[in-house]
């Protein structure tokens, strides 16, 4: 398969966040825009009307390196296993948990002056996909083994390994577990499903409209006359003894 043939397979809403993320570090690599442009800046939106920080933080994943190549690997992994497993079919609702993990994630970032929060929003994707899987069995650099929903936690020990901070994996979690319970566990619970998607996120998708197929009514054919009834045939006389003769009295 081609680089174009594999492009072109990605679902339609990874394939278009993950081509911003590139074009958004790579303008910022060849300096064509600089992440001063693009960070996120509560003062800059809501005084200053910069209101394209609102999403452009979300795509620079620092400079062009082996921390991008790794950032990108697992927001293609995981961004690509959602929209095709159990968003399958459903991109729409797929872009409305982005938007919902978005919107979370922005309210917290001015409390923990996080400017950049595509990273959080690739954690949140991780934790969604590991409660969706949660008897896929995983492994940790070949050492030891777990089930998909502590790949979060093993990736957050991982990161504190390495000596950096655990904020931006935490609101991960934290928007990752938000979605998940009022989605997946909340409608069990109650019967009601506060995150359903609205229809102008679903209006962007029209190809998944479900088409509604009129069935006509099976044509049940009419029951078979009833067989007359015959009448018993008369049953054999019985054979002659052996000898062939009749007693004579």
């Amino acid at each position: 398969m081609s680089i174009e043939e594999w492009y072109k397979s990605l679902p339609i809403v990874t394939r278009t966040y993950v081509t911003l993320a590139f074009l958004t570090t790579a303008g910022c690599a060849l300096e064509i825009i600089t992440p001063f442009n693009v960070y996120y800046n509560a003062n800059l939106i809501y005084k200053k009307g910069e209101v394209w920080r609102l999403f452009t933080n979300f795509f620079f994943f620092g400079n062009l390196g082996l921390d991008f190549v790794f950032h990108m690997f697992f927001l293609l992994k995981y961004c690509k296993s959602l929209e095709e497993g159990s968003f399958r079919g459903r991109s729409a609702d797929f872009l409305w948990m982005l938007i919902l993990g978005g919107l979370l994630l922005t309210a917290i970032a001015p409390f923990v002056n996080i400017q950049f929060l595509g990273s959080s929003l690739t954690f949140m994707m991780v934790y969604v996909w590991g409660r969706r899987h949660q008897y896929v069995n995983l492994n940790f650099l070949g050492i030891f083994y777990f089930t998909a929903p502590y790949l979060p936690w093993v990736l957050l020990a991982f990161s504190l390994v390495l000596g950096s901070s655990p904020v931006v994996d935490l609101m991960g979690m934290a928007a990752g577990h938000a979605y998940y319970f009022l989605e997946d566990v909340y409608p069990r619970m109650t019967g009601r499903r506060p995150l359903k998607t609205p229809g102008f996120v679903k209006a962007l998708f029209p190809a998944e409209e479900p088409i509604h197929v009129v069935v006509a009514p099976a044509v049940v054919p009419p029951p078979a006359p009833p067989v007359p009834m015959q009448p018993p045939e008369p049953e054999p006389a019985p054979a002659p003894a052996p000898g062939g003769h009749a007693h004579e009295d």
